[in-house]
């Protein structure tokens, strides 16, 4: 029986690792638990959470307890057996779909040290207390079924840690700065846009000069000060901070610890309404960059973001407007004209008649915004413009956001990367551009709070005015879209339901004709709102 009993514990500890795996990953893309998104998350997929094979290991090891048949333990070994390989098949499909897995850091590793040793108290016990081995069992059972709850005490439990952590780092990150005067501080923060803006501008300067962005997205103090203290190196020229928030006083924060001089403000808008409760916090939160600056600092603003031009700034910094619609800034684009192979554009400086073309890999207004950001900061850091141009043609497409991809028959305009409502209607616009059978592919737009279902009924009724062909994944999440595609009169003949992306390939390929496909994939679902078959 004994060794029953030590292949039943190992067997449930190589499922409660697998399965730890996921609610860590969910625990990760939450924040950590930040404004309660993992709690949130955990409330909103039960099914998820509250395995029915647990349920079962949980009833035997209950079995045993109380009518003292270990016999029912032995029932677990199956159990456990069939968790491991459910969990497993399970993962193999995530893999697939994915586009954010996992990230191993200190304190992922933390965090599963401090579960581990929880895990491991009622197994000791076990050993010490062999009179009380089934109910100790039956603890262990409610443990597993229990996880992802487990993760989010072990998050509280470690918070002490944490902060120490993060002290020890800032402290590093701000002295490192101190050492390096003659850099160049960019600070660049939007509601859309920030990733994309960030590169484009390293991708210019760096024609001319050394500049440093913060890796991917990382766009929090944690992710600042791990470039900082990791990446940034007296060689350096620029650094261009990237910047996130999820509520009030976060950019104020970031701004304290790095202290930009030059801002860039792409687009105010609606992305993580949920969290920061009103559009007028959203607005507020932004433009603390802005209000962080010195006397001589320099703000790149949008001419066309009405959020912009009716914000009362205070701060006294120069600024420099951009625009594409509104002729009357410092800098617009117009005559855009844009294909598979990217865009052109003439650009008009104040007090210059003569406009400059300039040409690029990426497609969308947006991008233009974010060009014209770039252009003007160079022109304030020495770049001369042939050397701008040439950094313009070099701007390399940003992985997830409108990259056009050959996918077998299909070019695939792949915007897959956090869609929003003004993202998903430049994307729409540039997908009108193109010559050829039109599809859209999309779950839909999340994150967006109590307006979610309308802006996802107005993003329908805009892609009903250009795809020929409409492919929604997941038919709950997408009913919105639905309604605002019929709505518009759209032939509900040419839309098509799915539940995997996957499936989506094979369907859109077999809309082939005398034209070439130009296919948009707006918007990825991560794991936390898969909508799985019933």
């Amino acid at each position: 029986m004994k060794s029953i009993m030590i292949l039943i514990i190992l067997l449930a500890y190589i499922y409660v690792i697998l399965k730890s795996k996921n609610a860590m990953h969910m625990l990760q893309q939450n924040l950590y638990n930040m404004n309660q998104r993992y709690l949130k998350w955990i409330l909103k997929n039960l099914s998820a959470v509250f395995l029915k094979i647990d349920i079962l290991a949980v009833f035997c090891f209950g079995l045993a307890f109380f009518f003292n048949q270990e016999l029912w333990i032995y029932g677990n070994i199956l159990i456990y057996l069939g968790g491991i390989f459910l969990v497993q098949l399970h993962s193999s499909k995530e893999k697939i779909q994915t586009k954010k897995p996992l990230v191993i850091t200190a304190r992922v590793k933390r965090l599963l040290i401090t579960t581990s040793i929880l895990y491991l108290l009622p197994v000791i016990l076990c050993y010490y207390m062999e009179t009380q081995k089934t109910f100790l069992l039956l603890i262990l059972g409610l443990m597993i079924y229990f996880n992802y709850f487990i993760l989010w005490f072990t998050n509280i439990i470690n918070k002490p840690v944490e902060k120490c952590v993060y002290y020890y780092y800032y402290f590093h990150a701000v002295r490192k700065l101190k050492t390096m005067s003659q850099l160049k501080i960019v600070g660049i923060t939007g509601s859309y846009g920030k990733t994309s803006s960030k590169n484009i501008l390293s991708d210019i300067l760096n024609v001319k000069m050394i500049a440093h962005p913060t890796p991917k997205n990382l766009n929090t103090e944690y992710g600042l000060m791990m470039t900082i203290n990791n990446h940034l190196d007296k060689f350096d020229e620029v650094f261009i901070a990237e910047m996130g928030a999820y509520q009030r006083g976060e950019i104020a924060t970031l701004c304290k610890m790095i202290h930009p001089k030059y801002a860039i403000l792409t687009t105010i808008g609606t992305a993580h309404l949920e969290t920061f409760r009103s559009e007028e916090n959203i607005q507020k939160t932004k433009f603390e960059l802005v209000e962080s600056l010195s006397s001589d600092g320099i703000a790149i603003l949008n001419g066309d973001d009405p959020k912009q031009l009716s914000y009362s700034i205070q701060s006294d910094c120069q600024k420099i407007w951009i625009g594409i619609d509104n002729h009357e800034v410092d800098i617009y684009a117009d005559n855009i004209r844009c294909s598979k192979d990217g865009s052109t554009f003439d650009c008009y400086f104040k007090n210059q008649k003569k406009p400059h073309t300039f040409t690029t890999k990426l497609l969308g207004n947006h991008n233009i915004y974010n060009i014209l950001a770039s252009i003007a900061l160079a022109l304030e850091f020495g770049m001369n413009i042939e050397e701008i141009k040439q950094g313009v043609r070099k701007v390399r497409p940003i992985e997830h956001r409108l990259e056009i991809k050959q996918v077998g028959m299909i070019h695939m305009i792949d915007d897959a990367y956090n869609s929003n409502p003004v993202g998903a209607k430049r994307a729409v616009e540039v997908l009108a551009m193109m010559k050829g059978t039109k599809v859209v592919v999309t779950p839909g737009m999340i994150e967006l709070g109590v307006k979610e279902k309308e802006y996802n009924k107005i993003f329908g009724m805009q892609i009903a005015n250009v795809a020929d062909y409409v492919v929604l994944i997941g038919e709950k999440r997408t009913k919105p879209i639905y309604d605002g595609l019929i709505e518009s009169g759209y032939n509900k003949d040419k839309i098509y339901i799915l539940n995997d992306v996957k499936e989506s390939f094979t369907l859109v390929a077999s809309f082939k004709g005398k034209e070439d496909i130009y296919a948009l994939y707006e918007n990825d679902l991560p794991d936390s709102y898969n909508e799985t078959k019933k």
